[in-house]
């Protein structure tokens, strides 16, 4: 990812261009026998003084910390209370092994597995919410409000705080990471990959049909039920929260320099449902 490093570095370049016009001046001198006009002095004039370019000013890379990863917890919750003004944001802060559960929940997200053993805090109360419609069985739209709260706090967040935060981390994630069994990759290809998953969620348009299992319900619409655990646990929020949720990434990933054109278009889908 050092391409994106380098966008999210370096400033905005100031480029002069001077245009030199040369002007001819021509003398014409009218035929008289009597008299020869003399020739006209031509005064030089002075050189065009071009401006010199100004100094192009880097951002000032963030310094990595300097501390133990199982001793890092408090020198996190120090350096992130700041980047929300949600009261529920410092409740969050509470957990323990901050920077593990970072990296464990994002490579979660990026192969497409459900990250709730890592957030087990971010479930919301209540039972996941069912309605009837002629011994049919729908999602109850009713029950996405309980996703609300969870979302608005990650609305909530100063996306290039996180940036500037997450360069400042990037050791110790990086020490996270390879303690999950991966000495040899770069933590910000996994980055990119989970932000990706979680963009190709489609935003529903319609009733979202379900079918009655023993102990659960399966997506009537295959193209759904064909989503992966991470996927489906952003699309039970519900459209308001998908959209949120996506357009935060998208701005958080412009925070971290990660070009536009690398995330999937947000995408509306109309579910397919069947009748008996």
């Amino acid at each position: 990812m050092e391409d994106s490093k380098k966008v999210f570095f370096t400033g905005t370049l100031v480029i002069i261009v001077v245009a030199v016009v040369v002007v001819v001046y021509y003398f014409f001198i009218r035929e008289n026998p009597e008299e020869v006009l003399p020739i006209q002095e031509v005064v030089q004039e002075e050189p065009v003084q071009v401006p010199e370019e100004e100094p192009v000013v880097e951002e000032k890379v963030p310094e990595p910390v300097h501390v133990e990863l199982d001793k890092s917890d408090e020198f996190v919750r120090d350096l992130t209370k700041g980047l929300s003004s949600h009261k529920r944001y410092a409740v969050w802060l509470k957990r323990k092994d901050l920077i593990r559960r970072f990296a464990a929940v994002v490579d979660n997200i990026a192969n497409g597995m459900s990250p709730r053993p890592q957030i087990d805090f971010f479930t919301p109360k209540g039972d996941f919410k069912v309605v009837m419609k002629d011994d049919l069985h729908f999602v109850d739209p009713g029950g996405y409000s309980r996703y609300n709260l969870a979302t608005n706090v990650f609305a909530s967040l100063d996306s290039e705080g996180c940036a500037k935060l997450y360069w400042q981390m990037k050791p110790l994630i990086q020490e996270a990471y390879r303690d999950l069994g991966y000495p040899g990759k770069d933590f910000d290809i996994t980055l990119r990959a989970a932000i990706v998953e979680l963009l190709n969620v489609p935003i529903i348009k319609g009733e979202v049909q379900l079918e009655k299992k023993v102990i659960s319900y399966a997506i009537v619409d295959p193209v759904l039920e064909s989503l992966s655990e991470a996927q489906k646990h952003i699309l039970r929020m519900g459209p308001n929260n998908v959209r949120k949720i996506q357009g935060k990434l998208r701005e958080l990933g412009a925070a971290l320099g990660i070009p536009g054109n690398k995330f999937p278009r947000s995408r509306s889908y109309s579910p397919k449902n069947r009748s008996f």
